[in-house]
Protein backbone atom coordinates (compact mmCIF):
# COMPACT_ATOMS: atom_id res chain seq x y z
CA UNK A 1 0.00 0.00 0.00
CA UNK A 2 1.33 3.56 -0.92
CA UNK A 3 0.81 6.69 1.60
CA UNK A 4 -2.31 6.78 0.52
CA UNK A 5 -5.30 4.19 0.33
CA UNK A 6 -7.56 6.04 -2.25
CA UNK A 7 -10.23 3.77 -4.16
CA UNK A 8 -12.53 4.93 -6.81
CA UNK A 9 -15.88 4.01 -7.68
CA UNK A 10 -18.31 5.55 -10.66
CA UNK A 11 -21.68 5.79 -8.84
CA UNK A 12 -24.52 7.16 -11.66
CA UNK A 13 -21.92 10.05 -12.77
CA UNK A 14 -20.61 10.89 -9.55
CA UNK A 15 -17.05 9.30 -8.91
CA UNK A 16 -16.82 8.74 -5.02
CA UNK A 17 -13.26 8.76 -3.94
CA UNK A 18 -12.73 6.55 -0.56
CA UNK A 19 -9.73 7.08 1.80
CA UNK A 20 -9.17 4.63 4.47
CA UNK A 21 -6.86 5.71 7.17
CA UNK A 22 -6.72 5.63 11.12
CA UNK A 23 -5.39 9.09 11.23
CA UNK A 24 -8.43 11.05 11.96
CA UNK A 25 -11.25 10.98 14.98
CA UNK A 26 -13.45 12.31 12.15
CA UNK A 27 -14.92 11.57 8.86
CA UNK A 28 -14.60 14.51 5.65
CA UNK A 29 -16.41 14.24 3.37
CA UNK A 30 -15.74 16.79 0.40
CA UNK A 31 -17.96 17.13 -2.30
CA UNK A 32 -16.08 19.03 -6.08
CA UNK A 33 -18.46 20.69 -8.56
CA UNK A 34 -16.57 21.73 -11.68
CA UNK A 35 -17.73 23.44 -14.81
CA UNK A 36 -15.84 24.75 -17.47
CA UNK A 37 -15.97 28.85 -16.78
CA UNK A 38 -18.75 30.62 -18.43
CA UNK A 39 -19.09 34.30 -18.40
CA UNK A 40 -22.65 33.64 -18.90
CA UNK A 41 -22.77 31.65 -15.89
CA UNK A 42 -19.91 32.76 -13.12
CA UNK A 43 -21.84 35.09 -11.20
CA UNK A 44 -24.82 32.67 -10.89
CA UNK A 45 -22.36 29.96 -10.13
CA UNK A 46 -21.16 32.19 -7.03
CA UNK A 47 -23.97 33.07 -5.51
CA UNK A 48 -25.62 29.17 -5.90
CA UNK A 49 -22.49 27.94 -3.56
CA UNK A 50 -23.77 30.28 -1.12
CA UNK A 51 -27.33 29.55 -1.17
CA UNK A 52 -26.85 25.24 -1.05
CA UNK A 53 -24.92 26.07 2.29
CA UNK A 54 -28.14 27.69 3.63
CA UNK A 55 -30.93 25.51 3.65
CA UNK A 56 -32.27 22.45 2.43
CA UNK A 57 -35.91 20.68 2.26
CA UNK A 58 -35.59 19.10 5.75
CA UNK A 59 -33.94 22.04 7.08
CA UNK A 60 -35.13 25.07 5.32
CA UNK A 61 -33.04 27.93 6.81
CA UNK A 62 -29.76 28.59 8.02
CA UNK A 63 -30.56 27.99 11.30
CA UNK A 64 -32.24 24.83 11.05
CA UNK A 65 -29.22 23.67 8.80
CA UNK A 66 -26.58 24.75 11.47
CA UNK A 67 -28.76 23.29 14.75
CA UNK A 68 -28.70 20.27 12.38
CA UNK A 69 -24.95 20.33 12.37
CA UNK A 70 -25.03 21.07 16.24
CA UNK A 71 -26.91 17.80 16.75
CA UNK A 72 -24.22 15.79 14.70
CA UNK A 73 -21.71 16.71 17.58
CA UNK A 74 -20.49 19.87 16.16
CA UNK A 75 -20.38 18.65 12.69
CA UNK A 76 -19.36 21.52 10.15
CA UNK A 77 -19.95 22.64 6.69
CA UNK A 78 -19.23 25.07 4.18
CA UNK A 79 -19.28 25.84 0.89
CA UNK A 80 -16.59 27.85 -1.41
CA UNK A 81 -15.25 28.45 -4.82
CA UNK A 82 -11.97 28.41 -6.75
CA UNK A 83 -11.07 28.37 -10.17
CA UNK A 84 -8.49 25.35 -11.07
CA UNK A 85 -7.52 25.85 -14.96
CA UNK A 86 -10.56 26.87 -16.79
CA UNK A 87 -12.94 25.53 -14.34
CA UNK A 88 -14.92 27.15 -11.88
CA UNK A 89 -14.82 24.61 -9.02
CA UNK A 90 -17.92 24.88 -6.00
CA UNK A 91 -16.63 22.78 -3.16
CA UNK A 92 -18.29 21.75 -0.34
CA UNK A 93 -16.74 20.50 2.68
CA UNK A 94 -18.29 18.72 5.58
CA UNK A 95 -16.76 17.39 8.90
CA UNK A 96 -18.31 15.06 11.11
CA UNK A 97 -17.22 12.80 14.29
CA UNK A 98 -16.57 9.40 13.58
CA UNK A 99 -19.54 7.37 15.39
CA UNK A 100 -16.72 4.44 16.64
CA UNK A 101 -15.46 7.37 19.20
CA UNK A 102 -18.84 8.37 20.21
CA UNK A 103 -20.07 6.63 24.30
CA UNK A 104 -23.60 6.05 22.35
CA UNK A 105 -24.28 4.52 19.10
CA UNK A 106 -25.81 7.00 17.10
CA UNK A 107 -25.88 6.45 13.15
CA UNK A 108 -24.22 10.00 12.91
CA UNK A 109 -22.80 8.90 9.28
CA UNK A 110 -26.14 8.13 8.01
CA UNK A 111 -27.53 11.53 9.13
CA UNK A 112 -24.25 13.07 7.51
CA UNK A 113 -25.02 11.74 4.24
CA UNK A 114 -28.35 12.27 4.20
CA UNK A 115 -27.97 16.15 5.21
CA UNK A 116 -24.70 16.56 2.26
CA UNK A 117 -26.99 14.82 0.35
CA UNK A 118 -29.87 17.10 0.96
CA UNK A 119 -27.32 20.18 0.01
CA UNK A 120 -27.00 18.94 -3.44
CA UNK A 121 -29.94 17.11 -4.06
CA UNK A 122 -32.89 18.92 -1.91
CA UNK A 123 -32.35 22.57 -1.63
CA UNK A 124 -35.23 24.40 0.14
CA UNK A 125 -37.57 25.73 -2.09
CA UNK A 126 -40.87 27.89 -2.17
CA UNK A 127 -42.57 27.98 -5.44
CA UNK A 128 -40.89 25.60 -8.10
CA UNK A 129 -37.80 28.28 -7.18
CA UNK A 130 -35.09 28.26 -3.90
CA UNK A 131 -36.67 30.40 -1.74
CA UNK A 132 -36.51 34.10 -2.24
CA UNK A 133 -35.97 34.92 1.31
CA UNK A 134 -32.38 32.73 1.16
CA UNK A 135 -31.58 34.31 -2.33
CA UNK A 136 -31.55 37.75 -1.26
CA UNK A 137 -29.55 37.42 2.09
CA UNK A 138 -27.11 35.55 0.03
CA UNK A 139 -26.96 38.33 -2.66
CA UNK A 140 -25.81 40.85 0.25
CA UNK A 141 -23.05 38.26 1.00
CA UNK A 142 -21.67 37.70 -2.58
CA UNK A 143 -21.39 41.13 -2.97
CA UNK A 144 -19.81 42.06 0.28
CA UNK A 145 -17.06 39.43 -0.98
CA UNK A 146 -16.92 40.65 -4.26
CA UNK A 147 -16.07 44.63 -2.42
CA UNK A 148 -13.54 43.05 0.12
CA UNK A 149 -11.48 41.87 -3.13
CA UNK A 150 -11.42 46.14 -3.26
CA UNK A 151 -10.38 46.83 0.17
CA UNK A 152 -7.73 43.86 0.09
CA UNK A 153 -5.12 45.97 -2.58
CA UNK A 154 -3.09 42.57 -2.73
CA UNK A 155 -6.27 40.63 -3.95
CA UNK A 156 -7.29 43.49 -6.07
CA UNK A 157 -3.61 43.64 -7.95
CA UNK A 158 -4.12 39.79 -8.51
CA UNK A 159 -7.64 40.43 -9.87
CA UNK A 160 -6.22 43.55 -12.14
CA UNK A 161 -3.27 41.39 -13.38
CA UNK A 162 -5.50 38.39 -14.76
CA UNK A 163 -8.20 40.60 -16.10
CA UNK A 164 -5.41 42.57 -18.54
CA UNK A 165 -3.28 38.91 -19.17
CA UNK A 166 -6.20 36.77 -19.62
CA UNK A 167 -7.89 39.49 -21.24
CA UNK A 168 -9.81 37.38 -23.52
CA UNK A 169 -9.43 34.47 -21.86
CA UNK A 170 -12.14 32.93 -19.60
CA UNK A 171 -8.96 32.47 -16.83
CA UNK A 172 -9.98 36.39 -16.56
CA UNK A 173 -12.93 36.08 -14.49
CA UNK A 174 -12.83 36.92 -10.78
CA UNK A 175 -14.40 33.32 -9.45
CA UNK A 176 -17.16 35.14 -7.20
CA UNK A 177 -18.98 37.08 -10.30
CA UNK A 178 -19.48 40.70 -11.31
CA UNK A 179 -21.23 42.45 -8.55
CA UNK A 180 -23.49 44.35 -10.94
CA UNK A 181 -25.05 40.99 -12.33
CA UNK A 182 -26.19 39.61 -8.84
CA UNK A 183 -29.36 42.03 -7.77
CA UNK A 184 -30.37 41.03 -11.82
CA UNK A 185 -30.20 37.13 -10.80
CA UNK A 186 -34.24 35.90 -10.33
CA UNK A 187 -34.26 32.77 -7.99
CA UNK A 188 -36.22 31.22 -10.77
CA UNK A 189 -33.11 31.52 -13.03
CA UNK A 190 -30.93 30.77 -10.09
CA UNK A 191 -32.52 27.36 -9.82
CA UNK A 192 -33.24 26.22 -13.68
CA UNK A 193 -29.05 27.04 -13.64
CA UNK A 194 -29.12 24.74 -10.48
CA UNK A 195 -31.12 22.16 -12.26
CA UNK A 196 -28.48 22.46 -15.13
CA UNK A 197 -25.58 21.67 -13.14
CA UNK A 198 -26.96 18.73 -11.31
CA UNK A 199 -27.76 17.29 -14.93
CA UNK A 200 -24.25 18.14 -16.33
CA UNK A 201 -21.66 18.74 -14.15
CA UNK A 202 -18.66 16.32 -13.09
CA UNK A 203 -18.93 15.36 -9.45
CA UNK A 204 -16.67 14.03 -7.10
CA UNK A 205 -17.28 12.87 -3.80
CA UNK A 206 -14.38 12.36 -1.54
CA UNK A 207 -14.60 10.50 2.15
CA UNK A 208 -11.88 10.58 4.09
CA UNK A 209 -11.55 8.76 8.18
CA UNK A 210 -11.54 5.76 9.55
CA UNK A 211 -13.92 4.39 7.10
CA UNK A 212 -14.84 0.69 4.84
CA UNK A 213 -14.94 2.06 1.15
CA UNK A 214 -17.77 -0.78 1.12
CA UNK A 215 -20.14 0.43 4.02
CA UNK A 216 -19.67 4.51 2.02
CA UNK A 217 -20.89 3.07 -1.39
CA UNK A 218 -23.67 1.91 -0.04
CA UNK A 219 -24.35 4.65 1.83
CA UNK A 220 -23.90 7.05 -1.26
CA UNK A 221 -26.09 4.91 -3.31
CA UNK A 222 -28.85 5.24 -0.48
CA UNK A 223 -28.73 8.94 0.13
CA UNK A 224 -27.56 10.40 -3.62
CA UNK A 225 -30.63 9.97 -6.05
CA UNK A 226 -28.57 11.71 -9.15
CA UNK A 227 -30.33 11.70 -11.94
CA UNK A 228 -30.29 8.82 -14.41
CA UNK A 229 -29.74 10.30 -17.68
CA UNK A 230 -27.29 12.67 -16.28
CA UNK A 231 -24.34 13.61 -19.37
CA UNK A 232 -21.71 15.18 -17.58
CA UNK A 233 -20.08 17.18 -19.54
CA UNK A 234 -16.93 17.30 -18.49
CA UNK A 235 -14.79 20.48 -19.24
CA UNK A 236 -11.72 20.69 -21.55
CA UNK A 237 -8.38 19.11 -19.83
CA UNK A 238 -5.99 22.08 -20.34
CA UNK A 239 -6.09 23.90 -23.71
CA UNK A 240 -2.64 23.95 -24.92
CA UNK A 241 -1.20 27.80 -24.29
CA UNK A 242 0.56 28.81 -27.40
CA UNK A 243 0.27 32.40 -27.38
CA UNK A 244 3.96 33.86 -28.08
CA UNK A 245 4.17 37.61 -25.89
CA UNK A 246 6.39 39.81 -27.72
CA UNK A 247 5.86 42.79 -25.64
CA UNK A 248 5.59 42.64 -22.09
CA UNK A 249 2.18 44.61 -21.54
CA UNK A 250 2.91 46.94 -18.29
CA UNK A 251 -0.24 48.56 -16.78
CA UNK A 252 0.01 51.17 -13.95
CA UNK A 253 -2.98 52.21 -11.44
CA UNK A 254 -3.08 54.78 -8.73
CA UNK A 255 -4.89 54.78 -5.79
CA UNK A 256 -4.43 56.03 -2.36
CA UNK A 257 -2.46 53.16 -1.09
CA UNK A 258 0.84 53.38 1.38
CA UNK A 259 2.26 50.27 -0.16
CA UNK A 260 2.87 50.22 -4.32
CA UNK A 261 1.01 46.43 -5.35
CA UNK A 262 4.10 45.25 -8.29
CA UNK A 263 2.30 41.93 -9.61
CA UNK A 264 3.90 40.07 -12.35
CA UNK A 265 2.34 37.09 -14.86
CA UNK A 266 4.28 34.61 -16.40
CA UNK A 267 3.01 32.06 -19.30
CA UNK A 268 5.20 28.81 -18.79
CA UNK A 269 3.74 26.58 -21.29
CA UNK A 270 3.50 23.45 -18.84
CA UNK A 271 0.57 22.00 -16.62
CA UNK A 272 0.41 19.40 -14.15
CA UNK A 273 -0.45 17.07 -16.30
CA UNK A 274 2.97 17.38 -18.24
CA UNK A 275 6.35 15.76 -17.23
CA UNK A 276 7.98 18.82 -17.06
CA UNK A 277 5.41 19.88 -14.52
CA UNK A 278 7.98 18.35 -11.35
CA UNK A 279 10.66 20.54 -12.99
CA UNK A 280 8.58 23.27 -12.76
CA UNK A 281 8.01 22.97 -8.88
CA UNK A 282 11.56 23.30 -8.91
CA UNK A 283 11.73 26.42 -10.55
CA UNK A 284 9.08 28.23 -8.58
CA UNK A 285 10.50 27.19 -5.66
CA UNK A 286 14.21 28.33 -6.79
CA UNK A 287 12.90 31.48 -8.01
CA UNK A 288 9.92 32.82 -5.04
CA UNK A 289 8.25 29.97 -3.81
CA UNK A 290 10.20 29.69 -0.13
CA UNK A 291 12.36 32.03 2.23
CA UNK A 292 15.17 31.17 0.92
CA UNK A 293 14.39 31.57 -2.86
CA UNK A 294 16.03 33.90 -5.24
CA UNK A 295 13.27 36.78 -5.09
CA UNK A 296 13.56 37.10 -1.24
CA UNK A 297 17.01 37.01 -0.55
CA UNK A 298 17.83 39.72 -3.71
CA UNK A 299 14.71 41.85 -4.21
CA UNK A 300 13.82 41.92 -0.41
CA UNK A 301 16.91 41.23 1.90
CA UNK A 302 20.08 42.23 0.17
CA UNK A 303 18.68 44.90 -2.07
CA UNK A 304 15.95 46.13 0.78
CA UNK A 305 13.88 46.93 -2.19
CA UNK A 306 10.07 44.93 -1.11
CA UNK A 307 8.02 44.40 1.88
CA UNK A 308 7.61 40.82 0.82
CA UNK A 309 8.49 39.58 -2.79
CA UNK A 310 7.43 36.15 -4.13
CA UNK A 311 6.28 33.32 -6.87
CA UNK A 312 3.46 31.17 -6.77
CA UNK A 313 2.04 29.11 -10.07
CA UNK A 314 -1.46 27.55 -11.10
CA UNK A 315 -0.46 24.09 -11.90
CA UNK A 316 -3.74 23.87 -14.54
CA UNK A 317 -3.75 27.74 -15.98
CA UNK A 318 0.24 26.89 -16.31
CA UNK A 319 1.11 30.23 -14.95
CA UNK A 320 3.81 32.19 -12.37
CA UNK A 321 3.12 35.02 -10.67
CA UNK A 322 5.46 36.94 -9.10
CA UNK A 323 4.16 39.40 -6.01
CA UNK A 324 5.49 42.25 -4.38
CA UNK A 325 4.60 44.93 -1.88
CA UNK A 326 7.29 48.44 -2.97
CA UNK A 327 7.93 51.75 -2.29
CA UNK A 328 6.32 53.30 -5.84
CA UNK A 329 9.71 55.10 -6.55
CA UNK A 330 11.63 51.36 -6.49
CA UNK A 331 8.91 50.11 -9.53
CA UNK A 332 12.00 50.39 -12.02
CA UNK A 333 15.32 48.65 -9.67
CA UNK A 334 12.38 46.28 -7.93
CA UNK A 335 11.24 45.10 -11.65
CA UNK A 336 15.08 44.83 -13.26
CA UNK A 337 15.85 42.64 -10.40
CA UNK A 338 12.82 40.50 -10.26
CA UNK A 339 13.96 39.61 -14.34
CA UNK A 340 17.37 39.58 -13.42
CA UNK A 341 16.54 36.37 -10.82
CA UNK A 342 14.66 34.92 -13.72
CA UNK A 343 17.23 35.06 -15.98
CA UNK A 344 19.96 33.59 -13.42
CA UNK A 345 18.05 30.46 -13.30
CA UNK A 346 18.03 30.27 -17.12
CA UNK A 347 21.28 30.79 -17.04
CA UNK A 348 21.89 27.75 -14.95
CA UNK A 349 23.10 29.78 -11.72
CA UNK A 350 21.61 27.54 -8.83
CA UNK A 351 23.92 26.67 -5.94
CA UNK A 352 23.84 23.27 -4.87
CA UNK A 353 21.81 24.47 -1.30
CA UNK A 354 19.48 26.31 -3.43
CA UNK A 355 18.60 23.52 -5.17
CA UNK A 356 18.61 20.87 -3.01
CA UNK A 357 17.21 23.22 0.38
CA UNK A 358 14.10 23.44 -2.74
CA UNK A 359 13.44 19.59 -3.48
CA UNK A 360 13.47 19.36 0.75
CA UNK A 361 10.89 22.32 0.81
CA UNK A 362 8.64 20.79 -1.88
CA UNK A 363 8.60 16.95 -0.14
CA UNK A 364 7.68 18.97 3.14
CA UNK A 365 5.22 20.87 1.67
CA UNK A 366 3.20 17.54 -0.17
CA UNK A 367 3.54 15.80 3.08
CA UNK A 368 2.27 18.43 5.40
CA UNK A 369 -0.84 19.24 2.60
CA UNK A 370 -1.58 15.61 2.66
CA UNK A 371 -1.94 15.50 6.25
CA UNK A 372 -4.93 16.78 6.36
CA UNK A 373 -8.14 15.77 4.72
CA UNK A 374 -8.86 19.24 2.79
CA UNK A 375 -5.42 19.25 1.75
CA UNK A 376 -5.22 15.35 0.72
CA UNK A 377 -8.84 15.62 -1.24
CA UNK A 378 -6.95 18.83 -3.19
CA UNK A 379 -3.90 17.52 -3.72
CA UNK A 380 -5.86 14.02 -5.14
CA UNK A 381 -8.33 16.25 -7.24
CA UNK A 382 -5.77 17.76 -9.16
CA UNK A 383 -5.75 14.26 -11.37
CA UNK A 384 -9.16 14.68 -12.36
CA UNK A 385 -8.86 18.43 -13.48
CA UNK A 386 -6.14 17.81 -15.39
CA UNK A 387 -7.34 14.06 -16.20
CA UNK A 388 -3.81 12.22 -15.18
CA UNK A 389 -3.69 9.69 -12.45
CA UNK A 390 -0.87 10.02 -10.95
CA UNK A 391 0.13 9.46 -7.15
CA UNK A 392 1.34 11.03 -4.60
CA UNK A 393 4.34 8.66 -4.57
CA UNK A 394 4.90 9.35 -8.24
CA UNK A 395 4.61 13.21 -7.49
CA UNK A 396 7.41 13.12 -5.11
CA UNK A 397 9.54 10.47 -7.08
CA UNK A 398 9.05 12.92 -9.86
CA UNK A 399 10.51 16.00 -7.75
CA UNK A 400 13.47 13.59 -6.62
CA UNK A 401 14.54 12.51 -10.25
CA UNK A 402 14.64 16.43 -11.13
CA UNK A 403 17.69 18.06 -12.25
CA UNK A 404 19.08 21.55 -12.58
CA UNK A 405 19.34 21.24 -16.54
CA UNK A 406 15.01 20.22 -16.34
CA UNK A 407 14.91 23.50 -14.07
CA UNK A 408 16.99 25.26 -16.37
CA UNK A 409 15.26 24.29 -19.54
CA UNK A 410 11.77 24.97 -18.14
CA UNK A 411 13.05 28.43 -16.81
CA UNK A 412 14.11 29.47 -20.89
CA UNK A 413 10.19 28.39 -21.30
CA UNK A 414 8.55 30.55 -18.84
CA UNK A 415 7.77 34.20 -20.48
CA UNK A 416 6.87 37.55 -19.13
CA UNK A 417 3.60 38.64 -20.34
CA UNK A 418 2.21 41.37 -17.76
CA UNK A 419 3.21 43.46 -15.74
CA UNK A 420 0.34 45.41 -13.29
CA UNK A 421 1.76 48.02 -10.65
CA UNK A 422 -0.75 49.26 -8.07
CA UNK A 423 1.07 52.91 -7.45
CA UNK A 424 0.26 55.42 -4.32
CA UNK A 425 -1.45 59.05 -5.54
CA UNK A 426 0.21 61.59 -5.90
CA UNK A 427 3.65 60.25 -4.96
CA UNK A 428 6.92 61.58 -6.35
CA UNK A 429 8.23 58.03 -7.67
CA UNK A 430 9.87 57.24 -10.94
CA UNK A 431 9.10 59.50 -13.28
CA UNK A 432 8.12 56.71 -15.59
CA UNK A 433 5.60 55.05 -13.31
Amino acid sequence: MGIVNHRKTDLHGMTVHTIETKKYKTTSFILQIKEAIDEKNVTKRALLSYVLQSGTKDFPSSKELRSALDDLYGATLNADLSKKGENQVISIRMEVANEKFLANSEPVLDQAFHLLSQVLLAPALENGAFKEGIVKKEKRSLKQQIESIYDDKMRYANKRLLEEMYESEPYRLNVYGNEGEVDVITSQELFDYYKKVIATNRLDLYVIGDISTDEMIEKVKKHFRLPENRATEDSPLHSIDEKKISDVKEIFEEQDVQQGKLHMGYRTYTTYRDDEYFALQVFNGVFGGFSHSKLFINVREKESLAYYAASRFESHKGAVFVISGIETGNYEKAVKIIKEQHEEIKNGNITDDEFNQTKAMINNQVLETIDHPIGLSEVLYHNVVAGTNRTIEEWMEGIKRVTKEDVVKVAQKVTLDTIFFLKGAGTNGNENV
